[in-house]
């Protein structure tokens, strides 16, 4: 990396720091591009230039909190023993590295926004697609190892996981961090289980 880019680099990396900061602080809706310049003494064409828009500026933050993510994700993974405590592991991860995310609010903001440029909407949807694949292919590791039932549709079961937590993340905002946890313990439950009385198998419902 020459000194140029290296220049560049750090210009990003400050611009996207103070910015988030003020995420956390005002919300998504109630940060301007305006407020971002008089953070970083940057100007608006240097902050286009490197994010193209406030939208591409938050993505890029959302993009870092799902690498950081994923990281700590990969640590935890192997001290798992079954696909059925990694459900539960993930369950408790969605609480803590989501829930109580310092975004979390602003997020919720960003994704509930009507109008979005076509670019935006793209990204969005490869990062849910992803999300989507993740689920799919914890699911299809319980099915390999005899835990889950042989479900034709991976990829159904992959959604309905997904719309699961982000129901799950909406009304469990405001609880306390134990309470969110008891809930989404007991969502995976249903998950594995249902509710119907002969669908128990063992469950602890």
């Amino acid at each position: 990396m020459n000194k140029r880019q290296l220049q560049s680099s750090q210009t990003k990396k400050r611009v996207a720091d103070s910015a988030r900061a003020l995420f956390v602080q005002k919300g998504y809706a109630a940060t301007s591009i305006e407020d971002i310049v008089n953070a970083t003494g940057s100007s608006k064409g240097n902050i286009y230039y490197h994010f193209k828009s406030k939208e591409g500026l938050f993505l890029y933050l959302i993009d870092e909190w799902e690498r950081d993510w994923n990281e700590k994700w990969k640590e935890k993974e192997p001290h798992f023993k079954t696909v059925k405590d990694k459900l539960y592991g993930f369950a408790e991860h969605m609480v803590v590295e989501d829930l109580n995310h310092p975004l979390t609010k602003a997020a919720n903001e960003f994704f509930n926004k009507e109008e979005k440029e076509h670019d935006i909407e793209e990204r969005i949807h490869t990062l849910m697609a992803s999300h989507i694949e993740f689920n799919k292919n914890l699911i299809q590791q319980g099915i390999d190892s005899g835990e889950l039932s042989n479900h034709k549709d991976t990829h159904g079961l992959a959604l309905i996981f997904e719309g699961l937590f982000i129901g799950l993340s909406q009304v469990s905002s405001q609880s306390s961090m134990p309470a969110a946890l008891e809930l989404y313990k007991q969502a995976i439950e249903v998950f594995l289980y249902g509710i119907s009385a002969s669908m128990q198998n063992g469950a602890k419902l």
